[in-house]
């Protein structure tokens, strides 16, 4: 994503560009292909927007990609709270992610996170971001089946303009492009599998990828 009035460069990762105010590029995910219901959304006189249970929409994809800053913004502009499976991970642990992974291994948080997920999924109904592994466990794909589910994608360039591939990321730990470029190739299959929408967020701004996830799962006021 770039700052206010900074160039549109993005890529064509998407098939259309969305309408509305600011969108980005966005193309149908391959859950899109099996036309999944939408949820119900009503809006009560001076209330929040709500739906039919679960999620009103789900944010997905690499570390990195903005789910945190597009999701509040998404929350915000619904009027619906906001929720992130790693944040709840590390309430209930009292430890950072990479503390988690470097002290009790991977397969012990994938564990964690798991079982974060199904809770979140089950309990919240407002915006939800997933860590970027979530997708890595086929019950988790499983259940992700229900909500919309957006795809934030990026390239590596934009990675590497935004995090420089150097932040504290247990994954990324050696040789961090070529790392991710790995993990990219190891999940981008499976974020594409539970996506409804896919939005590229290279090149813009946050409140324009909000636009566009928007736009891309009508998530609009009744």
């Amino acid at each position: 994503m770039r700052g206010a009035g900074g160039r549109d460069r993005g890529r064509g990762d998407g098939g259309a560009r969305a309408g509305g105010r600011g969108g980005g590029e966005v193309r149908r995910g391959q859950r899109a292909r099996d036309a999944p219901q939408r949820p119900f959304l009503r809006r009560e006189p001076g209330g929040p927007v709500t739906g039919s249970g679960g999620p009103l929409v789900v944010l997905d994809g690499t570390m990195g990609v903005g789910k945190s800053t597009v999701g509040r913004l998404l929350a915000d502009r619904l009027g619906v709270g906001y929720r992130d499976s790693d944040d709840d991970i590390v309430a209930g642990q009292g430890r950072a992610v990479s503390d988690i992974f470097v002290e009790d291994g991977e397969p012990a948080f994938r564990a964690l996170e798991k079982e974060a997920v199904r809770r979140a999924l089950a309990e919240h109904g407002g915006v939800l971001a997933l860590g970027g592994g979530a997708v890595l466990d086929a019950d988790t794909r499983a259940l992700l089946a229900a909500p919309p589910v957006v795809y934030l994608s990026m390239d590596v360039e934009e990675a590497v303009r935004r995090t420089g591939l150097n932040a504290a990321r247990p994954l990324l730990a050696v040789n961090p492009r070529k790392q991710w470029r790995e993990l990219m190739e190891a999940r981008r299959h499976l974020y594409e599998e539970v996506a409804t929408a896919v939005v590229a967020t290279d090149g813009r701004t946050p409140e324009e990828v909000t636009q566009a996830v928007l736009d891309a799962v009508e998530l609009k006021e009744a």
